[in-house]
């Protein structure tokens, strides 16, 4: 801070308003004081500060004790003699100019009035003062009356200030409570390219870009009334304007300093423009690595094909933190027959190697689930895969459900996965009722799996927990909310599309902040098959007829005669394959619905039928090759019991053979 350098000064200083005239009287030399005289020097030496009281001549008329130890004089030295002995020699010329300008300006300055004074001692050393000075009208004339202050500690405390100011990192700048810059040191300058000399006592707002210093003013008033430290980086995106007219983001922490001046703020502040540009490659990369990792994680998940009859609706979000990547999946497997397979899993933890895992097993599962291997089955075998894959530290959760819509029921095992849920129509969402077993990779346990009774036309609901597992809430009230969410979502949303959003947007407000993945998936059952029809048959070749006429028989009640030829020839093949080859009792099984005709035929044997190449002179052989080439699509697979063989036609077979027949001739 700048300003004129004088010794113990007598000078006008026009920030001070008029001092009221204090009437006092002044004992003469070689007479007693009066009482008034002796309470006046009783005053004087109370005083916390050295008073010197001189006349209008600038002689030196009363000191008191203070002013004999701060400038090493006895009182006798100094009486009588020019005020001048106590100001340093290079500012002796000047003062009686300025003592005389303050006689006739009468004046009061007040202590610290923005002047850098010096004092002198007896012994020659200089010391930095401050004085208030105070004009007295007494019978003898004017005398002025200096309070000097030796401020060495404070200045010294100052220069260790002014030194840690230019040893600090950042640049720092301060203003005193008007946004008027005081101080500013060496960083500063070099990273705003001023002067110091443009900055001092100029707005800080030169440092502010135009498009903020409307409302820079509005903030710092709001700080000044405030007075709180606010750290580097305080979450605020912030901008310096350069001297150069270039804006660059910068980082400023703020602290409030008071001083015998009033309040004065201090501002650290930091360019972070490095940071912020490595931030953004961050961010880039980030956003690159997450686009492969997410599309790496959806080729593993694959696309659940469509099933005829099963109206579906699924959805997957990643999550929203780190690569967004888990271990969630979910598949359709289309098992025939009218059966279908549905599978649903998370692999714990995250990232690719979560991905990696699920995808693996993903794999594995599908192809199991086509074998037609039953739930429980297929926990078995995927723990087995887990166990393989990576070590006993690994855990997987699913669940796997066998629909079967003829005959209204759902196999279920679960591998400790979050409940099943099932609407009927007309009712609430409910669970199942299910075992849940250990999770897959904990290895030595057998999976218990339960079949139920499910209405045709009920939705079924399966999800993984990161829709309802949050780090506030209770999973059980978390539940309970997604089941209410459900109940609302089926019975108002116009179909399962419409059901899953809705859900998702009452469970999940913000799409933009879940941790885990998130998998959804509604299945709708088809309605029941038109007309059913069974009959239990004896392992011996007689029933192979008997199979044949229920069948046509079947078959023109349920006006699809046309179907009758091949329909009857398939059964024929296949139970007689069950009788020869199988174990009784046969069970024939014929259902029809809209679209097709499927006919399973059981026995106890668990050795399923395979086809073979017969020759020219075998007399068997051709059955499953028969039923190959007929039907629309068959299969095997096993049940508790024994075995189920299958085979479907669809019921406008028998036109389109017809029609073929006529092109042909």
């Amino acid at each position: 801070m700048e300003g004129i350098t004088a010794a113990v000064s007598l000078e006008s200083d026009p920030l001070s308003g008029a001092a009221a005239p204090c009437q006092c009287r002044t004992s003469r030399p070689g007479t007693q004081a009066g009482p008034a005289e002796e309470r006046f020097r009783g005053l004087l030496e109370a005083a916390p500060d050295a008073m010197v009281i001189v006349d209008n001549a600038g002689t030196i008329r009363l000191v008191n004790a203070q002013t004999e130890a701060l400038f090493g004089y006895q009182r006798e030295e100094l009486l009588g003699r020019p005020v001048e002995i106590l100001v340093p020699g290079r500012f002796q010329a000047h003062h009686a100019h300025h003592r005389n300008g303050y006689i006739h300006n009468r004046q009061v300055r007040p202590m610290g009035a923005g002047l850098e004074l010096h004092g002198l001692r007896k012994d020659g050393t200089e010391f930095p003062v401050e004085i208030s000075l105070s004009p007295l009208e007494t019978t003898d004339g004017l005398l002025v009356s200096a309070a000097v202050r030796d401020v060495s500690e404070r200045k010294a405390a100052e220069e260790r200030f002014r030194g840690l100011l230019e040893a600090a990192p950042d640049a720092m700048v301060i203003v005193d409570n008007a946004g008027t810059i005081r101080l500013v040191n060496a960083q500063t300058e070099a990273l705003f390219g001023y002067q110091r000399e443009e900055l001092l006592g100029r707005p800080v707002e030169i440092l502010v870009p135009g498009r903020f210093q409307a409302h820079h003013a509005h903030h710092r008033n709001g700080y000044i009334h405030n007075r709180q430290v606010r750290p580097m980086g305080a979450g605020l995106e912030l901008h310096g304007l350069r001297k150069d007219g270039t804006e660059f983001p910068v980082e400023i922490s703020l602290s409030p300093l008071e001083t015998t001046d009033g309040l004065l703020v201090s501002a650290a502040v930091r360019d972070v423009s490095e940071r912020k540009a490595a931030e953004e490659q961050l961010t880039a990369l980030y956003e690159q690595q997450r686009h492969v990792a997410l599309t790496l994680q959806r080729s593993l998940m694959g696309t659940p094909p469509a099933v005829p009859g099963l109206k579906t609706a699924s959805r997957y979000l990643p999550a929203t933190q780190g690569a967004g990547v888990g271990g969630d999946w979910f598949d359709l497997v289309p098992l025939g027959a009218g059966r279908v397979g549905i599978l649903i899993g998370d692999v714990m933890g995250r990232g690719l190697e979560a991905a990696a895992i699920m995808g693996q097993l993903r794999s594995a599962a599908h192809a199991l689930s086509k074998t037609g291997m039953q739930p429980r089955q297929l926990m078995q075998s995927l723990d087995a895969i887990v166990a393989e894959l990576d070590g006993p530290d690994q855990l997987v959760t699913c669940c796997y459900l066998v629909v079967a819509p003829d005959a209204a029921e759902v196999t279920v095992c679960s591998a400790g996965h979050l409940p099943a849920l099932v609407a009927a129509p007309g009712e609430g969402v409910r669970a199942l009722d299910v075992p849940v077993n250990v999770p897959l990779g904990v290895g030595d346990y057998l999976h218990q799996q339960t079949t139920l009774a499910v209405a045709p036309g009920s939705s079924l609901v399966l999800f993984t927990d990161g829709l309802i597992e949050t780090p506030q809430g209770d999973i059980e009230e978390q539940l309970a909310s997604f089941i209410a969410a459900l109940d609302t979502a089926l019975a108002a949303a116009p179909d399962l599309e419409a059901a899953v959003d809705e859900v998702l947007a009452s469970v999940l407000p913000s799409a933009e902040d879940h941790h885990d993945d998130v998998t959804l998936l509604l299945a709708q059952l088809p309605a029941a098959p038109l007309a059913t029809a069974g009959l239990d048959l004896a392992a011996t070749p007689a029933s192979v007829s008997d199979s044949r006429a229920f069948l046509a028989k079947s078959l023109i009640a349920w006006d699809c005669a046309q179907l009758s030829d091949d329909a009857q020839l398939l059964v024929s093949e296949v139970v007689t394959n069950a009788i020869q080859h199988g174990q009784g009792p046969v069970r024939l099984q014929m259902r029809r619905n809209a679209t097709e005709l499927t006919v399973e035929v059981s026995d106890h044997s668990h050795h399923p039928p395979q086809p073979r190449l017969a020759a020219a002179d075998d007399e068997s052989g051709r059955g499953l090759i028969l039923v190959d080439t007929l039907a629309s699509s068959w299969g095997v697979r096993p049940t508790d019991e024994g075995k189920t063989t299958w085979f479907t036609l669809p019921l406008g077979r028998a036109e389109r053979r017809a029609d073929r027949v006529i092109i042909d001739s």
